[in-house]
């Protein structure tokens, strides 16, 4: 008798072979992707859809950028100190190079001569960022990991080493670096991380393949859209003549020359012709298939990876960009902001000179209003300060503030909470108790003294 297989758990059908060692499936398994730097750059720099795949969320996440929350003087400050390194824009070209190659970092340029020196932000007084520079995974190596585990550095590289042509081999600590990865390799603890991530297109290049092969088919395709077939009797054993050959092409040029003149097409009698055509139903549906996969993959709605507008029965796309922008919003607040937080600490400094403690910012958001929403929310924001303010719980000069915050928050009013700073200015006022007195006495209505008698 033949020994039976302990089956402990799973689905299994011993007359399909489902769940057996027979099962077509059970030879299904996931092996390491393959994608080299330099075929991602090819990919990057040749196919539309991996360069948007790329592109889309950096842009994005750098679009709106981010608004600080401070004196007006000192936002002014800090913007202008952020101008002036390019920050926005070098973060944005950080984040292409590390979503294409698995990483890249900024270096807080300070003009200290030994980078290898932890960088204190309490350090830098005003103008104390000289330059921030783009330091690409290429020419900069991360060294070994620190695996003490009562560091605060636990798991990530003790010190980079920047290849540079002029200084040779540069040690730097990793506090004067703003390291960006791409898609995050796990367990770098065991060895299979090189203190950087994978490259975004590594899980995603089968879909893009899979949707540049399909288009290209279908564009190979269009070719043998409408295809001739001329039938002649006795034709292949005809064809070892050498001049039977010259006068079958002399045939059919003929042919083809007739039949673009007038439309007519003369054949011998005992010649066939017919034409065939190839059918492109379908072939759209199959093409938009990949596509949605892609967009699937990358996480990037097709509304905003194609341009196209939403299909479907009172489809708007509204709900799936605004999925995609709350995703936006959280890698903005779970991944890039921790990644600035010592260049941020830095940068207040930088231009202020100092670091205020209310001092600090929010990411701006990606949802652009319509003029209906605006409208609507100016109204409520009109009829919430008109409540308040009838109240008579707030004095005037508060709720003068709150209403120039609101207004200002709500994007009604710009440029409001710099004009009333102004007009602050232009115009004080130094309030006593006896003006106040008098101005309550004036608000109270008087007793009529004709009804009194």
């Amino acid at each position: 008798m033949g020994k039976l297989a302990q089956i402990k758990d799973g689905l299994v059908n011993l007359v399909a072979n489902l769940g057996t060692p027979r099962d077509k499936a059970a030879s299904t398994f996931y092996g390491l992707p393959m994608l080299s730097e330099q075929e991602a750059e090819n990919a990057y720099r040749g196919t539309w859809l991996a360069r948007k795949v790329i592109d889309i969320p950096a842009m994005d996440s750098c679009r709106k950028w981010r608004g600080w929350s401070a004196d007006q003087e000192q936002i002014t400050a800090i913007e202008a100190e952020e101008k002036r390194l390019g920050l926005q824009q070098k973060v944005l070209k950080a984040m292409i190079r590390a979503r294409l190659t698995g990483g890249a970092a900024l270096y807080i340029g300070t003009g200290q001569s030994d980078p290898m020196l932890p960088l204190k932000p309490e350090s830098i007084g005003k103008g104390g960022i000289r330059h921030i520079n783009v330091l690409s995974k290429r020419v900069l190596q991360a060294g070994e990991l620190d695996l003490d585990p009562e560091s605060p550095g636990y798991g990530l590289p003790a010190f980079y080493t920047l290849s540079s042509g002029t200084a040779g081999q540069v040690q730097i600590h990793p506090s004067r670096l703003v390291i960006l990865h791409g898609a995050e390799k796990p367990d770098p603890e065991f060895g299979i991380s090189d203190g950087w991530g994978d490259s975004v297109l590594l899980a995603i290049s089968k879909a893009i393949k899979d949707a540049d092969a399909s288009a290209a088919n279908i564009a190979s395709l269009v070719f043998e859209a409408k295809v001739d077939v001329i039938k002649i009797p006795n034709f292949m054993s005809m064809l070892a003549d050498k001049e039977y050959e010259q006068q079958v092409l002399q045939r059919l040029q003929l042919a083809a020359m007739a039949k673009g003149i007038n439309g007519t097409l003369l054949l011998d009698a005992g010649e066939e012709y017919e034409q065939k055509q190839a059918q492109f139903g379908g072939l759209i549906d199959l093409l938009m298939g990949f596509m949605q996969l892609t967009s699937g993959a990358s996480d990037i709605p097709m509304t905003r990876l194609l341009g196209q507008s939403p299909g479907g029965l009172n489809a708007s796309g509204e709900s799936d960009l605004r999925n995609y922008y709350d995703r936006i919003s959280s890698n903005q607040e779970l991944v890039l902001q921790p990644s600035l937080q010592v260049l941020d600490e830095c940068l207040i400094r930088s231009a202020l000179g100092s670091r205020p403690a209310e001092v600090f910012y929010n990411w701006r958001s990606l949802w652009q209003t319509t003029d209906t929403e605006r409208a609507t929310i100016g109204k409520t924001t009109a009829e919430t300060i008109k409540t308040i303010s009838e109240t008579r719980l707030l004095p005037d000069e508060v709720m003068s503030t709150v209403a120039v915050n609101m207004l200002t928050e709500a994007g009604i009013a710009p440029g409001l909470e710099a004009e009333m700073l102004e007009y602050g200015k232009a115009s004080p006022q130094e309030s006593t108790g006896e003006d106040d007195d008098e101005q309550r006495a004036a608000a109270t209505p008087q007793p009529n003294s004709d009804s009194e008698d």
